[in-house]
């Protein structure tokens, strides 16, 4: 006959000492940890010297002025997801007992998409007022994580990313343009061809974005190799880089709306431009959602692009 001991002290930790370790261990960084909960930096160590004691092993391993899971902190940290992610669907069913007024969204946006986001969640928001909205703006590469990890409601973004077990929809065009400072010799032209292009500057998003994605396809399918003198993390970088007259830009038209208006940048008129792709709303595919982010969903299915007025202005001076 088999006997299982186990010491009852090692399960005597808290939810909030596993909610503090599962965001060092998603981290490996305590201030960044600290941050996001809330909490001081000693009160994060504590919490987690605690959390050792009950289980008696170590979590993290210190070398130079990094920090990393040790075995144990990996199976814990295996664990801690699946909890939270339990938690959070308890805690979506209860809201949904509530009725949608007391919902929770998570949402996670690329960063371009951030440009007209907001204009979507205060129209929504004002229909809901009493729904809490979490934001969560990065680039493509984190909010891919962030749904594989299921550790948002929804995700909007460009093209969905292969190999994941994603359910998306579009609900909005993103054309994609050709920027320049507007005493670019180019902007005075009627029709550019994109052959030209291969004797200009470029300035670009980095390798795995959307739009550097999408640049480099279009470029390939025409046997162009663009000549990209230097690689950005934010449109806000280059649209600025671009203003200089360092170069040209690709981003999308919704990202450019105020500078256009403010004729600080030029959209050139290129061939096989504008490139038109979608904004996708996008969760894991056996996500169940709650309430408040299926209301979300529908609304961008349905209004976003009532809420989001045409921009017009795609053309030069």
């Amino acid at each position: 006959m088999l006997m299982v001991c186990y010491n009852p002290d090692m399960l005597n930790f808290t939810l909030r000492q596993l909610q503090v370790f599962e965001k060092v261990a998603s981290h490996l960084n305590y201030s960044r940890a600290a941050e996001e909960l809330y909490l001081s930096q000693p009160a994060v160590s504590m919490q987690i010297k605690q959390l050792e004691g009950h289980i008696g092993l170590p979590l993290f391993e210190q070398m130079g002025k990094k920090i990393f899971l040790t075995e144990a902190g990996r199976e814990l940290f295996h664990y801690s997801r699946n909890i939270a992610q339990q938690l959070a669907e308890m805690e979506a069913v209860f809201d949904e007992m509530k009725g949608l007024e007391q919902g929770k969204l998570t949402l996670s946006v690329v960063n371009t998409a951030n440009y007209f986001t907001p204009r979507l969640l205060a129209e929504f928001c004002r229909r809901h007022p009493n729904i809490n909205v979490i934001l969560q703006v990065a680039n493509r590469a984190a909010v891919i994580k962030q749904l594989a990890d299921n550790s948002t409601d929804l995700a909007i973004m460009g093209q969905p990313p292969d190999g994941l077990d994603i359910s998306a929809e579009s609900f909005m065009k993103n054309p994609l343009v050709v920027i320049a400072a507007p005493d670019h010799p180019l902007v005075k032209l009627k029709r550019i061809k994109l052959a030209r292009l291969a004797q200009e500057t470029f300035l670009s998003r980095e390798p795995g974005s959307g739009t550097r994605s999408a640049m480099e396809r279009v470029f390939a399918e025409h046997q162009i190799q663009p000549r990209i003198s230097m690689e950005m993390e934010t449109n806000e970088a280059i649209k600025q880089a671009v203003q200089a007259g360092m170069g040209l830009g690709i981003l999308s038209l919704h990202s450019i709306e105020l500078e256009l208006e403010t004729k600080r940048l030029a959209v050139l008129n290129v061939e096989h431009f504008p490139l038109l792709r979608h904004w996708f709303v996008a969760h894991r595919s056996n996500k169940r959602l709650s309430s408040a982010a299926l209301a979300f969903k529908e609304f961008l299915l349905g209004e976003a692009n009532k809420a989001i007025r045409p921009i017009t202005k795609c053309t030069r001076k």
